[in-house]
């Protein structure tokens, strides 16, 4: 059949059903999106390019459908790093379409060249070029299936070049597989092992949000076995929050009682997870990782299995089909040995937990350093970080997708969410980007329009994105609501600085003359302040609602004292020692 390479291009996306595209327009791609409103797909242009492949990773994980990726050669493609990084480490499978300068001039060190093959080679899944405007469509299609088998993104790199030239081409047949079900002999002795299990636990991770059916499979083989489930870090969404085994996540500013007991297995079941070092580090000065437990790994990718952990099984595929496969195999007594106190232990340490949880209204001071009674004492009347929280809880829907950024305040918040449902809970993930907050969450109404989203950021990271409160105030764009953590520093750092840096704050001030609801109110959008914790809960019940309602985005400036929590990783620092020493009188003048 004989067709341009823009309409190859474009046919192929439609066989694949992807249709959004996130980006900034540009001239190599304009072939190409000049036909996308014929072919039924939907082009946001966003403010900045790594702020489209956050709403991307947004769009695509709060969905399960695959988005695209798209913007001008060179520079704009250089700004998707960070969002295609991100996306890696956070296993969603996205388009990265990556517009090359002209094959006759490149090498010449012409307009808005780069090496765009090489710059995203340790971030995505698969990366190829086209060769010839022939292949075009054929290898689109490899790229879009490689990122949905690896569950990352995947690139295709295209000569501006090869746009707009005849081909005959027959589209490419779409191959898929079934997922991976496990070793016979790996199911067996996974089985064997936790049918002997006195007190069996089981980690679930984003595998089992990813997997279809994953989180009810885990909870037919925990209701079995009668076993506490953990989450990762930062996958509170993957066992319902609701559920009387459900523990809590494990890792930074996680749930005590989801450590506590974790502590206590002779046998984990890790489903659906590569367990990441920073989901199992010590938490709250607890050491929680059992080390005499027997480990059994499940991952789709045979490479993470054993990586940061020794396991006695390890089983490569899909969390839902390896954990009803061991469920068939459990002995009939599986799980009958300390049930009864079982049950009641997981009761009464949730209890405990929750007991606690609900009374921590501020954060201590490590021995030696008085910055949190310093903060408090600043502002008396100002809100904590965790009464924030509280107030949050108390108006946030059920149902709701929210998103958090990286950041002290929003770490803080960890430990609260719960949910009932997968794909529920965007985190920046273990790339960790500043300005996920808002561009994710937009991505995830974008893609689920009826259900309510609540963005969160401190106010460093929500810098970085703010910007793009000048593109979702146009009537095309779904209404959303933002909360902004205003404390006016760079808390994570500030926090190092008070332990390891005497209080010497380099670069962790923010400016107070700023306010984030003045500039959402400029760009067309609600903004409003929270000074109190009933405020904050009425702000955003009423900011829901217009959501929902009424169409309307609101930005949520809650106004915090300058308290800190826990540091990121007090494993990774420690106090500098001075051995020459530093003195401005040794500062040469410059020579010009």
């Amino acid at each position: 059949m004989k067709m341009t390479t823009e309409e190859a291009f474009v046919k192929t996306l439609q066989m694949h059903g992807i249709d959004q595209a996130f980006g900034i327009i540009g001239s190599a791609m304009m072939p190409i999106s000049d036909i996308f409103p014929d072919a039924g797909i939907t082009f946001w242009d966003c403010a900045y390019e790594g702020s489209a492949g956050m709403m991307a990773d947004g769009y695509t994980r709060a969905t399960g459908r695959m988005s695209m990726m798209i913007a001008q050669n060179g520079p704009g493609i250089t700004n998707f790093v960070t969002a295609v990084k991100t996306a890696y480490w956070n296993h969603t499978p996205l388009l990265l379409v990556t517009p090359q300068a002209a094959n006759k001039t490149i090498g010449q060190g012409g307009f808005q060249e780069v090496e765009q093959m090489k710059l995203f080679a340790d971030m995505v899944a698969y990366q190829e070029e086209v060769r010839d405007p022939s292949r075009i469509a054929e290898t689109l299609n490899r790229v879009i299936m490689a990122a949905k088998r690896a569950s990352a993104p995947a690139q295709i790199n295209v000569p501006r070049d090869f746009w707009t030239q005849v081909i005959d081409v027959d589209l490419p047949q779409i191959v898929a597989f079934e997922r991976p079900s496990g070793g016979t002999d790996a199911i067996a002795r996974a089985a064997d092992l936790l049918s002997r299990a006195r007190f069996p636990v089981i980690l679930n991770g984003a595998g089992v949000v990813l997997s279809d059916g994953g989180i009810a499979a885990s909870i037919r083989l925990a209701e079995r076995l009668d076993a506490p489930v953990c989450v990762g870090y930062q996958h509170n969404d993957a066992f319902p929050g609701s559920h009387p085994l459900f523990a809590g996540p494990l890792g930074y500013n996680g749930s005590k009682a989801a450590m506590e007991l974790i502590a206590k297995a002779d046998v984990v079941l890790a489903l659906g997870t590569r367990l990441n070092p920073f989901s199992t580090l010590p938490g709250y000065g607890i050491d929680y990782w059992p080390k005499d437990a027997a480990i059994i790994q499940v991952d789709l990718n045979p490479d993470r299995i054993g990586l940061t952990k020794k396991v006695s099984v390890g089983i490569v595929g899909d969390a839902a089909i390896v954990a009803d496969r061991i469920r068939d195999a459990l002995t009939h007594t599986a799980g009958d040995e300390g049930r009864q106190d079982r049950r009641a232990l997981i009761g009464d340490t949730k209890s405990r937990w929750a007991q606690q949880l609900s009374s921590m209204d501020h954060e201590d001071d490590d021995e030696g350093t008085t910055w949190n009674a310093r903060a408090r004492a600043d502002k008396p009347d100002w809100m904590s970080p965790r009464m924030a929280w509280r107030a949050i809880q108390s108006a946030l829907p059920r149902d709701a997708i929210i998103s958090s950024d990286i950041g002290n305040n929003c770490a803080i918040g960890n430990a609260y969410p719960s949910f009932e449902a997968g794909r529920k809970y965007l985190a920046p993930g273990l790339f960790g980007p500043c300005g996920y907050g808002l561009p994710s969450i937009v991505g995830a109404k974008i893609g689920c329009p009826d259900v309510p989203v609540v963005g969160f950021a401190g106010d460093g990271a929500f810098g970085i994105a703010c910007n793009e409160l000048t593109a979702i105030g146009r009537s095309e764009w779904p209404a959303i609501t933002m909360i902004v953590f205003r404390n006016y520093q760079w808390g994570a750092e500030k926090r190092n600085s008070t332990l390891w840096f005497d209080d010497n704050f380099v670069g962790t001030e923010l400016d107070e003359g700023v306010s984030y609801a003045a500039i959402a109110q400029a760009c067309g959008l609600q903004g409003v302040q929270a000074k109190g914790m009933d405020a904050l809960t009425q702000l955003l019940n009423t900011a829901i609602a217009d959501q929902m309602q009424h169409g309307k985005t609101t930005l949520i400036e809650v106004l915090l004292n300058q308290e800190l929590g826990e540091p990121f990783r007090r494993d990774a620092m420690k106090k500098p020692v001075r051995v020459a020493g530093i003195s401005k009188a040794d500062m040469a003048t410059a020579q010009v």
